[in-house]
C-alpha cells in the first residue's frame, strides 16, 4: 500500500533554554521531519530571577572543568532544569487542550553549560530519562554530542530546519539566530548551505545590563541608542583571532565578556557591545561563498532595534525580521528541536559537513523511551 505523507506527520514538541538564560521556550508542531511543517502553538515560560542566577553559575563552573562530570552545583541546577520542563510541557498541554498520547515525540535541548569542541565534548544538561518518565512520551535530547564526539563543532543545528523553511525563498538569503550568540544560515544561489555562529548576539549586551544598569536586558535596544561606539574598544574585540577562523565554527557565550567595556557609562558600554555583535556579523559574511542581499533575523534579539540597525550598516544587507515571512521568530529554536526528533526517528541527519564541519551527515541524539 502506497504510504501518503499525511500518514507520516507525527506532532512533536520541542524545548529549547538557550544562551540568553531567559526562560524555556516550548513549541507544538506538526511535521514530517523533511518538507511538511505545521506550527501548531508556542509557549515561553520564563525564570525567576533567582534560578536565573544558579544557572549562570553552573556555566561558570562548567567552563572550568577539563570534562563534563559530576559536580554538586550543576547537578542541582540540572534537577531544577529538568522539573521547570517538565511544567513548561504540562503548560503547552494544557493552552492547546492536547494530552500526552497525541505527541509523538519530545526533542529535549536541555541547556548548554559548556560547550568545548576544541577537546571534543560539548555539554547540555537536562534529564531526558526524567522528561520521558514524566509524560510516557519518548524524548529525544543530547542533540550535540554525536557531532562533536564525530570531529564536528556540534553548533550551529537549527540550518536543517531553516532550509526546510526557506526552500521558496529567493536565493541567496540568509537566516541570522539572534540568542545570547548568533548563528547564520546562508543558503547560496545554487542551494548550498553554509552555517556557523558569527559571536555574540544578545549575551554580552544583557550582562552589562545586568551588572551596570540593574536590567535583565536593554529593551528595544534603548540604552545603545543613546549612547556611543568607542571604535578603539570595539576595533580591539573584533581583532580577536576567532573571527578570521574560516567556517565551520562554534563559540561558547563565556568566550568573550563585557570587561572590554570596563570604565564606559551604561549608554556607552551598550552601545559598543550592541556594535560588537552586529559587527562580528558583517565579517562573518566574508566567509561565505556567496554575500546574502537579505538576511531574515529571528531570536529575541531582532527585538532590539538599535541592534537591527546596526546589522544593517555593518553587513550592507536588508535585515528583516523572520515574522514578516509568517515564521514566529520567538519559536523557531523550539520548533526546530521538534523538527529534529521527528528526523531522529526517522533516522534522518541534523548536521552536516557544510553546517557543523561533521564528516558527514550526521544523525544526532539520544532516544529515551518512557520506563
Amino acid at each position: 500500500m502506497r504510504e501518503t505523507r499525511e500518514m507520516t506527520k507525527k506532532l512533536a514538541i520541542g524545548l529549547m533554554s538557550g544562551t540568553s538564560r531567559d526562560g524555556i521556550d516550548a513549541a507544538l508542531i506538526e511535521t514530517d521531519g523533511e518538507g511538511s511543517i505545521k506550527a501548531v502553538a508556542f509557549h515561553a515560560m520564563p525564570y525567576h530571577d533567582g534560578f536565573r542566577l544558579r544557572l549562570a553559575e553552573a556555566c561558570q563552573r562548567a567552563m572550568t572543568m577539563e570534562k563534563p562530570g559530576f559536580e554538586p552545583l550543576i547537578h542541582a541546577v540540572e534537577e531544577e532544569l529538568t522539573e521547570l520542563h517538565v511544567e513548561a510541557i504540562a503548560d503547552l498541554l494544557a493552552r492547546t487542550g492536547h494530552v500526552t498520547q497525541d505527541i509523538a515525540v519530545i526533542g529535549f535541548h536541555g541547556h548548554t553549560v559548556a560547550h568545548r569542541p576544541e577537546r571534543r565534548w560539548t555539554w547540555q544538561i537536562g534529564d531526558g530519562a526524567v522528561l520521558a518518565g514524566a509524560f510516557g512520551i519518548p524524548v529525544v535530547a543530547d542533540l550535540r554530542s554525536a557531532d562533536v564526539a564525530a570531529g564536528g563543532q556540534g553548533a550551529p543545528l537549527l540550518p536543517v530546519y531553516h532550509r526546510a523553511l526557506a526552500h521558496d525563498l529567493p536565493k541567496p538569503v540568509a537566516v541570522l539566530n539572534l540568542g545570547g550568540v548568533a548563528n547564520i544560515t546562508a543558503i547560496a544561489s545554487d542551494g548550498e548551505i553554509v552555517a556557523f555562529d558569527t559571536g555574540m548576539a544578545s549575551g554580552l549586551i544583557d550582562n552589562w545590563m545586568q551588572t551596570h544598569g540593574d536590567r535583565s536586558f536593554d529593551e528595544n535596544g534603548a540604552t545603545a541608542a543613546t549612547g556611543r561606539i568607542d571604535e578603539a574598544r570595539l576595533n580591539k574585540l573584533l581583532s580577536d583571532p576567532w573571527f578570521a577562523v574560516a567556517p565551520p565554527k562554534s563559540i561558547d557565550r563565556e568566550d568573550f565578556t563585557i570587561e572590554a567595556a570596563r570604565g564606559l557609562s551604561l549608554e556607552d558600554g551598550a552601545a559598543t557591545l550592541t556594535a560588537f555583535s552586529a559587527a562580528a556579523v558583517g565579517k562573518a559574511l566574508d566567509h561565505l561563498p556567496e554575500r546574502p542581499i537579505r538576511i531574515y533575523a529571528a531570536g529575541g534579539g531582532r527585538h532590539n532595534a538599535t541592534l537591527m540597525r546596526m546589522l544593517a550598516a555593518y553587513t550592507g544587507a536588508e535585515v528583516r525580521p523572520v515574522d514578516e515571512l509568517g515564521w514566529d521568530g520567538d519559536a523557531l529554536e523550539a520548533q526546530g528541536f521538534a523538527y529534529m526528533a521527528v528526523r531522529h526517528l526517522k533516522g534522518l541527519p541534523i548536521s552536516f559537513p557544510g553546517t557543523t564541519g561533521a564528516p558527514q551527515p550526521l544523525t544526532g541524539g539520544v532516544l529515551f523511551e518512557p520506563a
